[in-house]
């Protein structure tokens, strides 16, 4: 409130006079709802001042610092029409922006003012200036004719009277007429009558006789003077014919007629009929009826039938233009004789405005946390109709968290009235209904758009109150465990989720060494791989925040559950296996069936299906003799020993669980059927050396085999060198540039070869020493010879053949010894 302050102290003391300005500031302050200041300063300025001319300055005058202007975005507001003054913000001045004709803007009414509004933004403050503008003599007096024609009889008494139209000056007070002068004052004299309202009746009454017969026209001129400064002044020529007898002048019936008229009226439309009386009979009783003394306007929008004085309208009405108007109707008969008459018609008001809204200040958006009562708006309803039909209402849809009051004047503020929620509705469309109480009534909306801004008053919320999941021990690192989803209501940046985890200790460890999660999704993943046996299952809570300033977060309890794989498989508890002994077990041979040789005790750490353990017997030297229980594990006689039952008995027990794939233990009983300790324990004695036995035979078995897979392998790499070497030295052999020589086996001749060889062979023969293409080839396939001869060497065929009888015929162990 430390602005308002100011404003007060300023308003009470200024009453100063400069260049030609008064000033009377009052102040109002009204607190109603919200703070608004409304200060008024008044100004007086002369009409047709030039563009940019000083007015005053208001910030001084109001007591308002120029910064304050600028930031809250002064501004000047003018209801309807046009903007005569402007507002420079740097200075605080005001200025005229548009030429002020008095005259145009109000006529003939005194004092002539306008006002404006100065509205500030931020807090709002409104300020009512008004300027009364001064006359100035800038207009002449006028008459509404150049000339006026009259007839007067010669008989005419002295003292008649002849009422004239008097002229009008739109100016008023000192600049308005204040003197009428008749030029020549013979035989005439003036008389001015000044009327309640100020106007002024000008009438020139004959002083002596006429005589036709000596001058039958007369000539005058009458001059309307103001008092203003320099004097202005308007003339019309009177041209007065003089005739013969005439007596009695026509006498109004009614010397004022009232008529009330509205403003809707359609043209032609009668309004009221003027009648006059003339008591002379023929042609001097007629009875002429004319406007004689109006104003311009009034001419424009009446007409008087001369014949019959009725009065009609010229054209349309507009109350709140002009609300009445006067007439002063001449009756005249032919020989110029007349009265006037006066016709005082009222515009009676219609409901014809609508009202009209002015959004003066506007915030198009608003946080969602402001408090009750914020101003969203100020408007300005004006309904240009008067009384009632001027009177506004201003109302609001219904069901929406905003009232509008009204504060000053014609001013209503829209503001906040119930706590406003931006989760709930983000944009409200407010549709300000303004009506008037005229009948019918008329009526004007507009609506508004109004935008809530989110604030972060929403925690984040989680899908479930609280998540559960299973995870099979054994798993892969990093594999995705969980999903943790989170919403916040808010909006944009603050509905942006963060998801964290909260420290705490797992088994002695960080919860965070065992999982992490992803910031921005919530994706759950394990870090290492769970041990069901070590670890059933594990809490821990996340936190989701959101990206509002300050954050919310909301928590929420993740559980993981370990589920039991099988990977353990049973371990057996007894009998024990130690080293290369087995435990041996006596059986009478007087035991009878169902006697219990042992019982196998296993247990398997999983858990669930995956730790149910079977037994069964998978190997025995007498499977009639013995049986196991395939939930318990004892190993029972199933019929009586005899004596022709073998005193080594071995068994293996299969101890094998329940899971998917199972998993197995074998444990190996060995069973001595005897009735005294020293068979049993030669019989241990051979158990002893066979399992030695086996030993030792499995050792030779392996150690053959790695011999056999080193011979092979050397044998490989032997034979992938040879053709290596080989290999290179066909090549070395092949580009050589030395003739070949050829070489024959022993008992080669030109008939044939002694021996043969063994197998089929395909040779290739070269004809040339400098080249290895071969031009014939001779292929023996299956017993058959094949002879593939190049036209070109048809002189070497028969030396060809020979050679192919040669390889044919000759051993190949006798050639290769021979080369």
């Amino acid at each position: 409130m430390d602005y308002l302050l100011p404003c007060f102290i300023s308003c009470l003391r200024r009453t100063t006079t400069t260049q030609k300005k008064w000033k009377i500031v009052f102040f109002i302050l009204i607190i109603y709802g919200l703070d608004v200041v409304f200060c008024q300063a008044q100004y007086s300025i002369p009409e047709e001042m030039p563009e940019g001319s000083f007015i005053g300055n208001v910030a001084k005058d109001l007591g308002i610092d120029i910064n304050r202007l600028i930031s809250g975005k002064a501004r000047v507001v003018t209801k309807g029409g046009r903007q005569y003054v402007a507002l420079n913000r740097d200075k605080g001045n005001l200025v005229v922006k548009e030429r002020i004709d008095r005259e145009e803007l109000c006529k003939q009414t005194t004092p002539c003012s306008f006002s404006f509004d100065l509205i500030i933004e931020n807090p709002i403050q409104l300020h009512r200036v008004i300027v009364e503008v001064q006359d100035i003599n800038d207009n002449a007096p006028k008459f509404p004719t150049v000339s006026v024609n009259l007839k007067i009889i010669e008989n005419t008494p002295s003292g008649t009277r002849f009422p004239l139209d008097s002229a009008v000056d739109m100016d008023v007070g000192a600049n308005g007429i204040q003197n009428y002068a008749l030029n020549p004052a013979n035989p005439f004299k003036l008389e001015i009558h000044n009327h309640a309202d100020g106007n002024k009746r000008v009438e020139i009454v004959l002083q002596q006789d006429l005589d036709r017969e000596e001058r039958h026209e007369l000539k005058l001129i009458l001059a309307a003077l103001d008092g203003g400064s320099p004097k202005k002044s308007g003339t019309v020529h009177i041209n007065i014919s003089v005739l013969d007898v005439n007596d009695n002048a026509p006498i109004c019936n009614q010397t004022l007629y009232k008529v009330q008229v509205k403003e809707n009226a359609l043209i032609g439309t009668h309004l009221t009929t003027v009648n006059a009386v003339d008591a002379d009979g023929g042609v001097n009783g007629q009875v002429s009826y004319s406007i004689g003394q109006a104003n311009e306007a009034a001419r424009k929008g009446f007409e008087v039938n001369s014949g019959t004085g009725e009065i009609t309208l010229l054209q349309t009405l507009d109350f709140e233009k002009e609300s009445s108007y006067l007439l002063y109707i001449t009756a005249m008969d032919i020989g110029s004789l007349s009265d006037t008459c006066k016709v005082m018609i009222d515009v009676v008001d219609e409901n014809d405005n609508s009202p009209t809204i002015q959004l003066m200040s506007f915030s198009h958006t608003i946080a969602e946390d402001s408090p009750l009562g914020n101003t969203v708006a100020v408007i300005n309803v004006e309904d240009a109709d008067f009384g009632k039909n001027g009177d506004v209402q201003c109302k609001i849809n219904d069901n929406i968290p905003f009232k509008i009051e009204l504060t000053v004047s014609d001013y209503f503020a829209l503001i906040t009235d119930d706590l406003l929620d931006r989760e709930n509705i983000a944009e409200y469309n407010i549709t300000i209904l303004v009506s008037d109480q005229g009948i019918p009534a008329l009526h004007s909306n507009k609506t508004l758009t109004v935008k809530i801004s989110d604030v972060n008053d929403n925690p984040p919320v989680f899908m479930a109150e609280k998540y559960k999941t299973f995870i099979n021990e054994n798993n892969s690192p990093g594999v995705a465990v969980l999903t943790v989803k989170a919403s916040d209501a808010d909006w944009g940046p603050n509905a942006r989720m963060s998801y964290f985890l909260d420290d705490s200790d797992v088994m002695g460890n960080s919860v965070s060494s065992f999982i992490s999660i992803n910031s921005d999704n919530g994706v759950i993943h394990a870090i290492r791989s769970f041990d069901y046996e070590q670890m059933k299952s594990f809490t821990f809570n996340v936190t989701a925040r959101d990206g509002g300033s300050p954050p919310l977060s909301s928590q929420v309890v993740v559980n993981i559950m370990v589920q039991d794989q099988n990977d353990n498989a049973p371990q057996v508890l007894y009998p024990v296996q130690t080293g290369g002994s087995l435990v041996t077990e006596i059986v009478p041979r007087s035991a009878d069936v169902g006697y219990l040789v042992t019982k196998v005790v296993a247990v398997d750490v999983d858990s669930g299906q995956n730790a149910w353990l079977s037994y069964k017997l998978q190997k025995a030297t007498d499977r009639a003799l013995f049986e196991v229980g395939p939930q318990n594990g004892e190993i029972r006689t199933v019929r009586q020993v005899t004596d022709k039952d073998a005193v080594k008995q071995k068994l293996t027990v299969v101890v094998e669980d329940n899971g998917q794939p199972s998993r197995s233990a074998v444990v190996n009983i060995n069973v001595a059927v005897a009735d005294s300790f020293p068979e049993v324990l030669s019989e241990f004695t051979d158990f002893t050396h066979g399992k030695e036995y086996n030993d030792n035979l499995t050792f030779y078995l392996v150690l053959a085999l790695a011999a056999v897979s080193f011979l092979f392998i050397t044998c490989v790499v032997v034979i992938i060198s040879v053709k290596i070497y080989r290999w290179r030295q066909s090549r070395n052999f092949y580009q050589s540039n030395l003739p070949v020589i050829p070489c024959y086996p022993p008992g080669y001749t030109d008939t044939g070869v002694t021996g043969t060889l063994p197998h089929v062979y395909n040779y290739d023969a070269y004809m040339t020493s400098e080249s290895r293409k071969s031009n014939c080839k001779y292929s023996t396939l299956g017993g058959q010879s094949v002879l593939l001869v190049d036209p070109s060497f048809k002189e070497t065929l028969q030396r060809a053949m020979k050679e192919k009888n040669f390889l044919d015929d000759v051993g190949s162990s006798e050639l290769v010894r021979t080369c």
